[in-house]
């Protein structure tokens, strides 16, 4: 009967080898990017996927100011926050976000919501480096480019 059996090996985030990915954002749609970055900063793209191991790569994102929206998105979404105080609930549209000072938030943000909740998805949010221009210090890791608009064109059905 063993020999029937089959058995998954579960993967240890100390065995994982993590890779380094850069990605330019620019002119690429929020949602579709942010799943890319959340498979990629998961580890979903491994064989050895383990839900419970952080074993996804590190993400550099570059140009995350320029990222876009479809339809009406830039003025109609809003971010909510809350003060903490009675009646303290702060509004604020994507425009707005993306002409402020950290445009960035609207990718991190987007990303963050795709992540689970709890101390894994904490850390593997700490792999994850956003920033608003071209520039950015991880070039001495060799970050492995990846055209994101081209797997974006792949997907649609006649291009």
């Amino acid at each position: 009967m063993k020999a029937l059996m089959k058995t998954t090996k579960a993967a240890k985030a100390s065995e994982v080898e993590k890779k380094w990915h850069l990605i330019d954002a620019e002119g690429l749609v929020v949602g579709r990017v942010a799943t890319i970055i959340a498979n990629l900063l998961r580890g979903k793209h491994k064989a050895l996927f383990t839900p419970h191991a952080d074993i996804g790569d590190h993400v550099v994102v570059i140009n995350a100011d320029k990222v876009r929206f479809t339809g009406k998105k830039l003025g109609d979404k809003v971010y909510y926050r809350h003060t903490g105080y009675a009646g303290g609930i702060k509004s604020v549209t994507a425009g707005k976000v993306l002409e402020g000072r950290f445009p960035e938030r609207v990718l991190e943000k987007a990303v963050e919501r795709m992540i689970p909740r709890g101390p894994l998805g904490r850390e593997q949010m700490r792999h994850l480096h956003l920033y608003a221009g071209t520039e950015h210090p991880h070039a001495g890791q060799n970050p492995e480019t990846l055209d994101v608009a081209g797997m974006n064109r792949k997907n649609k059905v006649g291009a």
